[in-house]
């Protein structure tokens, strides 16, 4: 990668016209000026493209039909041309030295693959709000002071399936960035519209693929409101359950060299499920294909971890 370095900021919308502009102005006013700005509408019924038709060539707009954040993703790094790749909901807001920062971070180390940084978690309104660690501010625990980097290479403990107690807790899509190279391994992801991957996705097998890094500084303000308040769900659980079983067995189709993690994540699902009442119809399919496909040890395995996760309320 050159010393300056072309920074892709990927939006995400789908009827968030209330915030949109915002989440477009911070990502066209960072401080570093090599930048592209993608917004992808993932067919939007409110009067979002009318914002982004506001905004002329200052972006690349890409429109299409809903079909869910994977394939949101999947279409902007298509439409997409950086050495570094970051992501920005809609609803979120970079602060103006994002861009330069992570450009900073990538250059200090040129076998890093992927940045995960902090969020400052914010109101509907902008203002300072509790993160899901009890404390005001950024998403990823803090070891030490702010603007600490720590460099991660967790590939052996993915294919070990060992990543519990390796890793701080990990943002959300605003927080993260990776180098094309990495993305282009990893992108396309599989979509579905009802029961579609998320941003754990990209994380996980970021982290099974490559050395990264993680900044302890809050380069974005992840704004919690009434549409992505997912602490408030009343089925938060069943949501969690359904996103890490397919997760578990999208990454297993893929890369199978990650099996012993998956197996891992499987068996956490599959104990989440246990607490909200079973696993859901949709998602039967998927265990049952899972399940086929492994040795009858391993699935013994996953059977006794799920088993101890459905009483013990364990993670991965």
């Amino acid at each position: 990668m050159n010393g300056n370095p072309k920074v892709s900021i990927l939006i995400n919308n789908y009827n968030y016209a209330r915030f949109l502009s915002e989440a477009i102005d911070s990502a066209l006013n960072q401080s570093y000026s090599h930048t592209e700005v993608i917004v992808v509408d993932d067919g939007s019924t409110d009067n979002s493209r009318e914002i982004i038709a506001s905004y002329g060539d200052k972006i690349t707009p890409v429109l299409k039909e809903n079909g869910g954040q994977a394939s949101a993703f999947n279409a902007g790094f298509a439409a997409s041309s950086g050495d570094i790749i970051c992501f920005l909901d809609a609803d979120d807001i970079y602060v103006p030295e994002k861009a330069a920062e992570v450009v900073e971070a990538f250059s200090d180390r040129a076998d890093l693959e992927w940045c995960f940084h902090s969020l400052k978690w914010v109101d509907a309104e902008g203002k300072p709000t509790v993160s899901k660690n009890g404390n005001e501010g950024g998403y990823i625990s803090k070891n030490g002071s702010e603007n600490t980097k720590r460099e991660y290479d967790l590939r052996e403990y993915i294919k070990k399936g060992k990543l519990k107690d390796k890793l701080d807790n990990l943002p959300s899509t605003t927080g993260l960035c990776f180098r094309r190279s990495l993305l282009q391994q990893i992108l396309p992801m599989p979509e579905a519209k009802r029961i579609g991957l998320n941003d754990g996705y990209l994380e996980f097998t970021a982290i099974g693929l490559g050395k990264g890094l993680i900044f302890d500084k809050e380069l974005a303000l992840y704004r919690v409101h009434g549409s992505n308040a997912y602490s408030m769900r009343k089925d938060k659980q069943k949501v969690q359950a359904r996103i890490i079983v397919l997760t578990a067995y999208w990454i297993r189709k893929k890369f199978p060299s990650f099996s012993k993690f998956t197996n891992n994540l499987l068996a956490t699902g599959l104990g989440m499920y246990g607490r909200s009442g079973g696993v859901e119809e949709e998602c039967q399919e998927f265990v049952k294909s899972y399940l086929s496909s492994v040795t009858l040890p391993e699935k013994m395995e996953i059977y006794m971890r799920a088993l101890y996760n459905y009483l013990k309320n364990t993670k991965f």
